[in-house]
């Protein structure tokens, strides 16, 4: 067992907090580790390390801190097993699933290493008689990452190499469920050659949390996770005066079209909708059978039977344990409520577990068909291996079904049909469509863009919407005298 520690301008050190929070292996709940309840002393201490690295770090030219960047990313690929594998262990997902985690937040690394052009203003000449006009873009401060369980690496690695690359300095709050792997990427980062002080990482839950949005020397919030928790985030850092993005809950629909190639559609769903144990914010978790594919079903669930959860390093396994024995209760309760409410269960993964892992947080795949928008399944985001079914007679049908939902982080629609899938990206009210694509997360060049209860906000994670998140924009208007140019009064507004 072993204690977290903190970094603190450079150093990493254990806490001298004397409450903890208990990390537990999913696949059997036992004790792998303690994360602190850091100090109020402590986070003041991040925080200021933090503000006096930014004084020097803002000076330090875009293309050396670029050069930290590549060398981090170069890092992260050198040890990416080493890093999956220590996701694995403490999050339960499958050694494939860990690599992809890791994997896609290599990938914005690679996009901070691109900071340069995406800092560069505007300029125009002339604007008026020899007067020039030019932007600058330049870096905020100090900025806090608060990251969920269900990503530990993809998601701070969205946040701080993009907020740093920028000229800012960080303090992360990683999930006090699973810190084992942001510690060790923030090792690596420090190892490519990242100053004292320009990233600091924090322990701890809700008091942690209220004290570093109460701080006046952060500048910027950047938050993944749970719908109550992103309101309360949101509100809390804005009535601060901070700048926060605040990525919320998901009810990700698909529409699957008559036209649809149906082996590709059946495929897509079962990964979709309980890899991961379902405990993606982009998981699929309505399929929208439009038409006669209702009668794809039966088979749906004859292939969500093949699946079978396991430990971590089994290649056989489809995908691990939920994260902790509150996550399985909840997800339980509300199987429980669907049958309850008239939902028909054609695959029940309630009782399921694996042998000499009794104690672990298993939930088998999950199916109901016939469920209706007033059902609790359908209403609350379940986040665990549940795939629910509903059947609509047309494509109008579905798209105002997905629109009348309260999220919108992601959507895909499976058709063979131009003008039905063009219709659909077009209509639907979501923030990230697929079109023949189950899951669509954007590679990092662009942004995560959810809508609606899905975020809090207004420019959105990593890409160019990132840098603008980050930082400000400084215009300069200027002219420079010559002795021909009258210099009279310029009683007006206008330029001349």
């Amino acid at each position: 067992m072993k204690t977290i520690p903190l970094l603190i301008d450079g150093n990493f050190a254990n806490s001298d907090a004397n409450q903890f929070i208990n990390i537990t292996n999913p696949a059997n709940n036992e004790l792998i580790g303690k994360a602190p309840c850091t100090t109020e002393l402590e986070i003041d201490s991040a925080v200021d390390s933090a503000k006096r690295a930014f004084e020097s770090w803002k000076e330090v030219p875009a293309p050396e801190r670029a050069r930290v960047m590549m060398n981090y990313q170069m890092l992260l690929k050198k040890h990416h097993d080493e890093i999956a594998e220590i996701l694995s262990k403490e999050t339960g997902k499958t050694f494939a699933d860990a690599k992809g985690d890791v994997w896609r937040g290599i990938e914005v690394v690679e996009q901070a290493a691109n900071v340069c052009s995406m800092m560069m203003g505007e300029t125009a000449e002339n604007v008026a008689r020899g007067i020039d006009t030019y932007s600058y873009i330049q870096p905020l401060g100090v900025c806090l990452g608060i990251t969920p369980f269900n990503f530990p690496a993809m998601i701070p690695l969205w946040m701080f190499p993009m907020a740093i690359a920028c000229g800012n300095t960080f303090v992360l709050k990683p999930s006090e469920q699973d810190p084992f792997t942001p510690t060790r990427l923030a090792e690596l980062f420090i190892e490519a050659g990242a100053p004292k002080g320009v990233l600091n990482v924090v322990h701890g839950g809700k008091e942690q949390v209220n004290q570093l949005l109460n701080h006046q020397d952060i500048k910027a919030v950047s938050f993944v996770g749970s719908v109550p928790v992103g309101q309360h985030i949101y509100k809390t850092a804005t009535d601060n005066m901070k700048r926060a993005q605040c990525f919320a809950g998901a009810k990700n629909h698909s529409v699957i079209m008559p036209d649809a190639n149906k082996a590709q559609v059946l495929n897509n769903l079962v990964g979709s909708s309980v890899g991961a144990a379902g405990q993606r914010c982009m998981a699929i978790s309505v399929a929208v059978f439009v038409g006669t594919t209702q009668d794809w079903i039966p088979e749906l669930v004859e292939l969500l039977k093949e699946v079978k959860p396991g430990l971590w390093d089994d290649k056989e396994a489809g995908y691990g344990p939920l994260i902790s024995p509150e996550a399985k209760k909840r997800v339980l309760t509300l199987i429980q409520q669907g049958k309850e409410q008239g939902a028909n269960c054609l695959l029940d993964g309630s009782n399921f577990s694996v042998a000499g892992y009794e104690e672990g947080n298993w939930v088998g795949p999950t199916l109901f068909a016939d469920v209706t928008e007033d059902m609790a399944i359908y209403q609350q985001e379940i986040f665990g291996p549940v795939l629910c079914c509903v059947s609509v007679d047309t494509l109008e049908d579905a798209i105002a079904l997905v629109n009348r939902n309260p999220f919108g982080n992601g959507t895909s629609i499976f058709t063979a049909s131009g003008a039905a899938a063009r219709k659909y990206q077009h209509e639907i009210e979501v923030g990230q469509v697929g079109i023949n694509v189950p899951i669509p997360v954007p590679l990092p060049f662009f942004s995560f863009t959810g809508w609606k209860n899905s975020f809090y906000g207004d420019l959105h994670a990593y890409g160019k919407q990132a840098v603008r998140f980050y930082t400000e924009t400084k215009t300069i208007t200027a002219r420079w005298f010559e002795d021909d140019i009258p210099t009279g009064p310029n009683m007006t507004i206008n330029l001349r």
